[in-house]
């Protein structure tokens, strides 16, 4: 009797919430230098811009698969010196959260776990490409996600004024 009452037991009790980690890998990385050699001689000070995107994709229940895809580009003037670009993934486990939530792990959580290794492979790449260093700043991927909730709110709203 008292085995049947601790299964009823543990049947009741709601299931923890879970994050873990199942895999980190690059999904894509590319670099192109166009005008190799001659760039190698101009002593000038390039610019370097770089982008950011990230995305997720649910591939089983309860596994995602988020990604952030950084751009680097380094110009002097017209001349592109260098591009590089890299999509960093990851494979994540989110267990017994509810739905809300999971907006905001995959949009937050995840990205920030990914960024030191895309800024590490990003650093890698230009190194053996023979440039400096390129060290990416940190990303407050809280205030990103926000912008990126605000911004079909204010689609909306503009095209309501039309």
């Amino acid at each position: 009797m008292a085995k049947e009452d601790n299964k009823v037991a543990a049947e009741e009790q709601p299931q923890q919430a879970g994050f873990s980690i199942e895999k980190i890998y690059v999904k894509d990385a590319s670099l192109e230098i166009p005008n190799a050699p001659q760039i190698f001689t101009d002593r000038s000070q390039p610019q370097v811009g770089i982008e950011l995107s990230n995305f997720a994709q649910q591939l089983e229940a309860d596994v995602f698969e988020v990604a952030i895809k950084v751009t680097v580009t380094s110009k002097i003037e017209d001349k592109t010196v260098f591009l590089v670009e890299v999509t960093q993934a990851g494979i994540f486990q989110i267990r017994n959260v509810p739905e809300e939530n999971i907006e905001m792990i995959v949009g937050i959580t995840c990205p920030n776990i990914l960024f030191p290794y895309a800024r590490e492979t990003v650093s890698d790449l230009v190194v053996r490409a023979g440039f400096q260093p390129v060290l990416l700043n940190p990303i407050n991927f809280e205030a990103l996600f926000a912008q990126q909730k605000q911004q079909p709110t204010e689609s909306a709203e503009t095209a309501a004024k039309h």
